[in-house]
């Protein structure tokens, strides 16, 4: 179990100073740090991050904008945690999911992302009626997991290779990925 750092600066100008000493009585074990706009999730620090963690560790951040500027990403962000089992610190908004009020809070968060995904879904179902009734709807093919999926997942879960690693051996896409991955941790508990 890690406590992990993220910092992250808008330009090269800003400096780190104030979140790295805000977050230092954490003991953190692992830290990533970046200068680069929080617009959207595709930033190469914040993807090792999310790469790295497991479950059981905790990410420590100054505050939510460090991690995304957009409700929806950080909404999303906070999913992906979640089924991963990790823990999260946001000191500004004194937010610590391993504790009852933290995950009150992140179940007020989850409240506005199943808001969001519950449209989300109402259109896509609007949109299959429609192409249903024009027949060119097939649907989705079931994908299966692959046959090196065992060891790839233990050389994974022992953080000998990357996530970005597993899923070129694997041949999956990074949420195909990770719902084997949660499959196998529910499997795990029973």
């Amino acid at each position: 179990m890690a406590n992990v750092g993220y910092v992250r600066v808008s330009t090269v100008e800003q400096h780190e100073d104030r979140q790295v000493a805000a977050l230092t009585p954490y003991k953190i074990d692992k830290w990533f740090r970046e200068k680069i706009s929080g617009k959207n999730t595709d930033r190469p620090e914040f993807k090792r991050m999310m790469e790295y963690v497991r479950e059981g560790d905790t990410i420590y951040v100054e505050d939510f904008s460090r991690l995304s500027r957009s409700l929806f990403d950080l909404l999303h962000v906070v999913d992906a945690l979640k089924a991963k089992g990790v823990g999260m610190v946001s000191l500004k908004e004194n937010i610590d999911t391993n504790t009852a009020a933290g995950r009150m809070m992140l179940g007020m968060v989850g409240v506005l992302n199943q808001f969001e995904l519950d449209n989300l879904h109402e259109r896509q179902a609007e949109g299959i009626a429609k192409a249903k009734q024009k027949g060119v709807y097939k649907g989705r093919k079931r994908i299966e997991k692959p046959e090196n999926w065992q060891d790839v997942y233990s050389k994974w879960k022992r953080r000998e290779i990357t996530g970005a690693q597993a899923m070129k051996e694997t041949g999956l896409k990074r949420n195909t990925f990770y719902n084997f991955v949660k499959m196998e941790a529910v499997s795990r508990k029973h």
